[in-house]
């Protein structure tokens, strides 16, 4: 028996005609194998054995190969197109997250008389998230009521996914009451979009409501108190889990690394393990967070080499990961090694590696990393610049960092961010260059908060400069009353100064108060065990 690629060239060169079965099946083994080039020379071959499935083979095969302009220029050929035609064209534009050309898409397919289906409405309700078209949620929602589809679970469920979008809680619930056959995937919908609008309660009291819970029931419930911070809630209704699959697991570890509870979730991890469980690279991600959250370097190889244990691919994602841990942990050298093994890295990737040569104080290295990310053609972010600049404050590159935080906006179109104003005040502290510090603080335009303060004090308490000390105090004070820093800095610059007078007594009793506050805290690692220290500072 022949292969496809013996039997295609021997077909093309006697110029006979495919029946439409033939060229079906060849075309989409051409497909599968990836090579289109060979399937669009077949296709334009037989011009007399194409019919619409075809054509929305080709089409489709474009889109899901990241050739847009292909799929359209051929949708625009097609003789004759059916729903499924439209629906394609429709998914492809979603998908370069074109929501204007999905929209403009629908309304064309509206005029030439064809009907969408619920598959339809669905991608286009979908493609109009996030977008400032997602105010025509609405209008969707009366096109589904007059072609009687609103009743459907997968017109419903994006409806509900819409209003949510919008922050419409009213709708939504009215959405679901139209489904005619609720589902638990309907139901889920409901308790999610309670949820995300931050109605806890009454996605708690759906939940109970539901005739039937499945594992994504219970792990939308607990996803829902992790986004609205309640931690303790999550783990509550985690526990009361009869069946638990990975994505509980990761939700749930992925919870406590992002609200700062780095030892909650590797306790949970370990119990993961323990279950029979199989982590997966969002799993692994979310691990290496807690580990970067709590310096654990020997925790995180240990992580690492259970990653390369089990098999799992190193993506883009689960890659930047190990980066920034590596970084965050202090072995700077391993986070660059990881990073240069990257054969794919994307924003995230470099702002990791930047941003660990900058805490460590590297700023020469985190501006060649940068320049470096330009060359290859990476568009910074607000990100970015904040550790470009914090690189050059730990580094002292007064004149670089100022280039750069004129180039953010003049070049990039970033408008800094009080963020951006703390590391340029910090830059120019550390220098000594108070006064431009100062100046820079009196021309922002938004007010400066603890954080930018903080800098200037810290940099006035370095030069010993009692004035500058004194407008950064006054500073602080207005936004938190008795902040400890201020009262240490302050005597300490008097006592170098010798100048107490009638201060004295006030700045003891500043520094009393603020002492009863000030909590400090150290990670403790060894081979076995990490734990976090708590004490007060003296």
């Amino acid at each position: 028996m022949r292969t496809l690629d013996k039997v295609v060239p021997y077909i093309s060169r006697h110029v006979c005609t495919l029946s439409t079965a033939n060229l079906n099946h060849l075309i989409n083994g051409y497909i599968r194998k990836g090579n289109l080039s060979d399937a669009r020379k077949l296709f334009d071959q037989n011009p007399k054995s194409r019919n619409t499935v075809l054509w929305n083979k080709m089409i489709s095969a474009y889109i899901q190969n990241d050739e847009p302009q292909n799929a359209q220029n051929l949708f625009d050929e097609m003789p004759e197109r059916d729903i499924v035609s439209w629906n394609t064209a429709v998914s492809g534009l979603k998908k370069i997250k074109n929501p204007e050309g999905v929209y403009f898409c629908f309304l064309e397919m509206r005029r030439t008389g064809l009907k969408p289906n619920e598959f339809t409405l669905s991608i286009l309700i979908s493609a109009l998230l996030d977008t400032l078209f997602n105010v025509l949620i609405p209008q969707v929602h009366a096109s589904a009521i007059s072609l009687a589809l609103n009743s459907s679970v997968v017109v419903g469920s994006a409806l509900m996914r819409g209003y949510v979008n919008v922050g419409d809680r009213v709708a939504l619930g009215k959405v679901f009451n139209e489904i005619s056959m609720k589902d638990v995937t309907s139901w889920n919908a409901l308790v999610l979009g309670y949820m995300d609008l931050g109605d806890t309660d009454e996605a708690q009291r759906v939940f109970g409501l539901m005739p039937e819970k499945n594992v994504v029931s219970w792990t939308t419930l607990v996803k829902g108190y992790i986004g609205d911070g309640k931690i303790s809630a999550a783990r509550s209704v985690f526990d009361r889990m009869t069946e638990r699959n990975v994505v509980s697991w990761t939700v749930m570890i992925s919870g406590y690394a992002r609200n700062g509870k780095f030892m909650d979730a590797l306790r949970l991890f370990l119990l993961m393990l323990k279950s029979g469980t199989q982590p997966n690279h969002f799993t692994f991600s979310s691990v290496l967070e807690a580990c970067a959250g709590c310096s654990s370097l020997i925790l995180g190889r240990q992580v690492h080499l259970n990653i390369l244990k089990s098999g799992i691919p190193n993506d883009v994602i689960l890659s930047t990961s190990l980066v920034d841990m590596y970084a965050k942990c202090g072995d700077i050298e391993a986070a660059f090694c990881i990073f240069q093994s990257m054969p794919k890295k994307n924003l995230v990737s470099w702002n990791s590696l930047i941003g660990g040569y900058a805490r460590h104080g590297l700023g020469t290295r985190a501006l060649e990393e940068f320049d470096r990310m330009k060359r290859v053609g990476i568009w910074p972010d607000h990100v970015t610049f904040v550790n470009v600049l914090s690189g050059c404050a730990h580094a002292g590159l007064v004149e670089q960092g100022e280039r750069e935080f004129k180039a953010m906006e003049t070049e990039f179109g970033i408008r800094a961010g009080v963020e951006h104003y703390a590391c340029m005040v910090d830059l120019f502290g550390r220098a000594g260059q108070l006064q431009k510090a100062e100046e820079l603080i009196k021309a922002m335009p938004v007010e400066p908060d603890v954080v930018v303060w903080g800098a200037l004090l810290g940099g006035s308490g370095l030069h010993s400069n009692l004035e500058v000390t004194t407008f950064a105090a006054d500073g602080i004070c207005r936004l938190e009353e008795d902040h400890p820093v201020v009262s240490s800095t302050l005597m300490k610059i008097h006592g170098e100064k010798g100048v107490w007078g009638s201060n004295v007594f006030k700045l003891k009793k500043m520094r009393e108060r603020s002492r009863r506050k000030q909590r400090a805290g150290s990670w403790i690692e060894s081979s076995h065990v990490v734990r976090k220290k708590i004490f007060d500072i003296a």
